[in-house]
């Protein structure tokens, strides 16, 4: 594949901004936006491998920081500035793929914050949101507090998880999801942590789930947007 990449800047407001990375195949038919989660950039191999495996799969994408990753700090901003930055990477992909139907979400942290600027005001033109291993609760912390917003996203939503995900308890996260009118889809990969890694003595590799999560994400779209 022989993809367009470039790269963006992405204006949060009238003196911030930060980075982003657009990648769009021939004949793209769709747009991802992938948000990072909170422990890694946009230049995280497993969001930056996913992209790749996505554009194979006719779907432009558009990777951006968040404003604390763009400073080289680790500590996540306040919500309300990742909803913001949310809200910019939309304007700039839609700016950029007019064309295109655009789809908001990322990993863990990136999906949530997502979701909640979702469920706090619509995001202009997303049709659906996306979730790399949704963060229901901290490791050992099960509860669904963290994800009592989704209640109030009106779109289609797809989650991708593992069984060993320990953000995660899946009797948890279908419990709340029974909760969603038909709007979520769960997609469960056998064995693999919130990380998408499996163990060591298994079969694949948690590269190897790529090609896995790249197709279901492209399946659900094109049920989604019609293509």
């Amino acid at each position: 594949m022989t993809a367009y990449q470039e790269s963006v800047t992405i204006r949060v407001s009238a003196t911030q901004a930060v980075s982003g990375l657009w990648l769009r195949p021939p004949g793209a038919w769709g747009c991802l936006l992938l948000a990072p989660g909170a422990g890694a950039g946009m230049h995280q191999p497993f969001l930056a491998s996913l992209a790749e495996q996505l554009g194979l799969e006719g779907l432009a994408t558009l990777r951006y920081q968040f404003p604390y990753a763009e400073r080289g700090r680790a500590r996540p901003d306040p919500p309300e500035l990742c909803h913001a930055t949310v809200r910019a990477a939309v304007r700039t992909a839609r700016a950029t793929c007019p064309d295109l139907p655009c789809i908001a979400g990322g990993k863990s942290f990136g999906g949530r914050m997502t979701s909640q600027a979702q469920a706090a005001a619509a995001l202009e033109g997303v049709r659906g949101l996306v979730f790399l291993g949704f963060p229901l609760h901290p490791p050992a912390e099960p509860a669904v507090t963290r994800g009592q917003h989704l209640l109030e996203v009106g779109l289609p939503m797809l989650f991708l998880q593992g069984t060993r995900d320990a953000f995660a308890d899946l009797t948890l996260l279908r419990s709340l999801l029974a909760r969603l009118n038909g709007r979520a889809t769960l997609k469960v990969f056998e064995d693999a942590d919130h990380s998408f890694n499996l163990r060591a003595k298994a079969r694949n590799t948690g590269a190897q789930l790529q090609p896995a999560i790249a197709r279901a994400t492209a399946d659900w779209m094109r049920r989604v947007l019609g293509s």
